[in-house]
């Protein structure tokens, strides 16, 4: 693997390409959010970033989570560790929507009503929001919406496809082991094993972790 990394590094040809997705490499998390009954949803998610105490996230508009979110205003962001892998997998292919929409059908999706025990895991109250956390995962960040963009040029939310929601972050929870001794409100990067997804694929701070089930989907089918 080191001397196909070496090659690509050194290598001053280029070629233009158009790839379906642009997923080289992001932070993958499980987002809970609540509907209108209070019923939370929990969905995998790795369009996410952060800048200061801003998370920006992109959904579907048309998932459950997209309409939870511009319907409550509320999330938590909960980051796995690499070796929690399982129980994100355990959840791709699922929908909290009913009935599935014939082009997720087509891809092998099903509805999940209870996610928490789809995939495994248990709900842990938050602090300042609504949505539960995810109890077996080290890092939780509550947060509200601040603001929904519309992407592709739609008007509102309900005109769009995907959504660019800044979330502000409320409250931050990390399993103790991850605090740097003597500095309580510092992660050890040296401890944080994040899950890290590529091209559809898991992966860890080194080799991939494990198949996914996701990867079963060809990616030209996001372009649509």
């Amino acid at each position: 693997m080191a001397t196909a990394i070496d090659a690509h590094a050194n290598s001053t040809r280029h070629t233009a390409v158009s790839p379906a997705i642009l997923y080289f490499g992001t932070q993958v998390s499980l987002l809970s959010t609540v509907d209108d009954e209070g019923h939370p949803n929990l969905a995998p998610n790795s369009s996410v970033w952060w800048l200061g105490q801003t998370a920006m996230l992109g959904v579907a508009a048309r998932s459950q989570t997209g309409r939870n979110l511009v319907a409550n205003g509320e999330a938590v962001i909960n980051l796995p560790s690499v070796d929690r892998v399982d129980a994100v997998d355990r959840l791709a292919l699922t929908t909290g929507r009913d009935p599935v929409s014939e082009r997720k059908a087509a891809a092998g999706y099903r509805h999940v009503r209870d996610k928490f025990a789809a995939a495994g895991l248990r709900p842990l109250p938050a602090e300042t929001v609504s949505p539960p956390r995810v109890a077996e995962f080290p890092v939780h960040l509550e947060g509200r919406v601040v603001a929904i963009h519309p992407m592709g040029g739609a008007a509102t939310p309900e005109e769009a496809d995907t959504l660019a929601v800044e979330l502000g972050i409320t409250r931050v929870h990390v399993v103790e082991s991850l605090q740097v001794p003597g500095h309580p409100n510092r992660i050890d990067p040296e401890r944080w094993r994040p899950l890290m997804l590529s091209f559809q694929r898991f992966f860890g701070p080194g080799a991939e972790a494990m198949p996914s089930r996701l990867a079963s989907i060809d990616e030209e089918w996001y372009r649509g």
